[in-house]
């Protein structure tokens, strides 16, 4: 049975996309994943996931540059920005639930950030 917790991801990376959904499904998220901006904002906007992963460089835009409104719109979300840059982060409104993630991601970088979410 899966738990009322839904987690987004929007990566290109489809590697990294099976490895987060693997490893979520496993503690019973639901999970959607979408490769590009553009869907992944329909989705946003349909599901309303409690956590979302959000690269910075997609296909068909920078995914940083959404995350504020993203931020302001649905406040609830817990926000993973991930790059495998060291860009600097976002302008986030105040109160943004918020955390910056470099790739590669490891597992056990993972159990420790959300063992507890």
């Amino acid at each position: 049975m899966l738990s009322s917790k839904k987690i987004l991801i929007i990566d290109d990376e489809t590697d990294l996309c099976l490895l987060l959904k693997n490893y979520f499904l496993r503690k019973n998220y639901e999970v959607v994943v979408s490769h590009s901006l553009h869907e992944g904002k329909t989705l946003l906007n349909k599901i309303h996931p409690d956590i979302l992963f959000l690269d910075n460089n997609l296909p068909d835009g920078t995914g940083w540059n959404i995350a504020p409104i993203i931020a302001a719109e649905l406040p609830a979300t817990y926000i993973v920005l991930v790059s495998a840059f060291h860009p600097a982060p976002p302008n986030m409104p105040a109160g943004a639930h918020y955390r910056i993630i470099e790739k590669p991601i490891s597992m056990a970088d993972l159990d420790k950030q959300f063992s507890t979410f």
